[in-house]
């Protein structure tokens, strides 16, 4: 996984509310570009950074793609971000 291809996805605004959406279950391309007042290609775009990224899966469904988050990499950068900015290890000898 590269986080620099994660942080370039989650940069945007639109990609963090897509990734919201698919919190709540796997959704179909339309479903999900519905939501957003830009073109089926900006969308398109935006699916394909987050796939990059590897945050969302997708399959074929007859003629739909439906789109599902990648929890696996999800955990992994939160466990990331908890390690980076999480409470400091205790130091050797404190009982805290």
């Amino acid at each position: 996984m590269s986080y620099n291809l994660v942080f370039k996805a989650l940069a945007d605004p639109t990609r963090r509310e897509i990734l919201r959406q698919l919190t709540i279950g796997e959704q179909t391309a339309g479903e999900l570009a519905e939501r957003f007042d830009m073109a089926k290609p900006s969308v398109s775009h935006h699916f394909a950074v987050l796939k990059e990224a590897d945050l969302i899966r997708s399959r074929r469904d007859g003629q739909k793609i439906v789109y599902s988050l990648n929890t696996t990499v999800a955990q992994d950068i939160l466990t990331w971000m908890w390690d980076l900015f999480g409470p400091p290890p205790a130091a050797k000898g404190d009982s805290r």
